[in-house]
């Protein structure tokens, strides 16, 4: 008896010397510098949202935060090198939700599961996804167009970057909720499906607001709705796709996460750091000039965000049949 109580003491002792040593492990980081993975190139708002948030955890961590760019692949490349590291922390990934989300169901060679693979930190911020017409176009609200493609089935043309891009998904959503047909009309990238858009040679756009609001302003293109479930702080008066075709929804939002098994006070403690970050007025102005909105969220928050959307999206991806490319 006497033998099994001190074999019990120990083996507690031991665990809570386990215990104690991760929590001072994660209490003592960082001790070097932390890489910050953006998988994509330079100079997008992905890219731009990265360095303002390195910057200001450079200061607040005392060790330097380097963003490096690892694009390729669709955002695959750089998320996969994140997936692979050691989850202690040093090596952390801005991603999206089409990496996660959407990726794993549009590729059949995927080099990482989107929710399984990595541990979420915190969500970063929400991109306004706007609904635009050429303004040949004889509509001027979500209910106008719905009625105008129903007069004219499969004759609207609206553009996207590619199969499986987010304006791809925004309009075959829209397609399936409001009981339309259009044409699709595939470009090899964003910047070029904005371009014949404003040319008129494609009548309708789902993209991002900072591709579509300065030719919004210009008056080359009109803005009819957005396409998040609530009206956008930075456009109070536009109104959402959903006041018009209930339940309709299509969020594109970034993340920060770091590789699968990161200990639970790590993240945590990231996940406050990343908080604070977003919530600073001057990031919140820098970013709201861009048309993204900065977002705060616990990991676990951001975490059922991220599974909601894989189920989603990668139900809706496998129904269609679409293929990225």
């Amino acid at each position: 008896m006497r033998w099994m109580t001190k074999t019990l003491l120990g083996g507690m002792a031991a665990l809570a010397m386990c215990l104690s040593g991760a929590a001072s492990a994660a209490d003592n980081w960082p001790q070097k510098p932390i890489t910050l993975i953006v998988p994509w190139a330079a100079g997008g708002s992905t890219d731009i949202l990265a360095r303002v948030l390195s910057e200001h955890l450079t200061r607040s961590l005392g060790q330097p935060v380097i963003v490096d760019n690892k694009p390729g692949a669709s955002g695959n490349i750089g998320s996969a090198m994140v997936a692979r590291a050691r989850p202690d922390g040093y090596t952390l990934l801005v991603g999206s939700m089409s990496t996660h989300a959407m990726n794993p169901a549009l590729m059949p060679n995927m080099p990482f599961r989107g929710v399984e693979d990595f541990t979420p930190l915190g969500l970063l911020a929400y991109v306004t996804n706007t609904m635009v017409v050429h303004p040949s176009v004889p509509a001027h609200n979500v209910k106008e167009l719905i009625a105008y493609a129903k007069a004219n089935p499969g004759k609207l043309a609206y553009a996207s970057a590619g199969p499986g891009s987010t304006n791809h998904l925004s309009a075959v959503l829209f397609e399936k909720m409001a009981g339309v047909q259009m044409l699709h009309v595939p470009y090899k990238g964003g910047a070029p499906a904005v371009v014949d858009t404003v040319a008129g040679q494609t009548q309708l756009l789902f993209s991002a607001g900072t591709q579509t609001l300065p030719h919004v302003k210009g008056g080359k293109l009109r803005l009819l709705a957005v396409t998040e479930s609530k009206r956008s702080p930075l456009l109070p008066n536009v109104p959402t796709v959903a006041e018009t075709v209930p339940g309709y929804e299509l969020a594109v939002w970034y993340g920060a996460f770091g590789p699968k098994g990161m200990p639970a006070d790590l993240a945590a403690r990231l996940n406050r750091e990343i908080n604070a970050v977003m919530s600073l007025p001057e990031v919140k102005s820098k970013m709201n000039a861009i048309g993204v909105e900065t977002a705060t969220s616990t990991p676990q928050q951001f975490g059922a965000i991220l599974q909601r959307d894989a189920d989603r999206y990668g139900k809706l991806i496998r129904e269609l049949g679409i293929k990225g490319e």
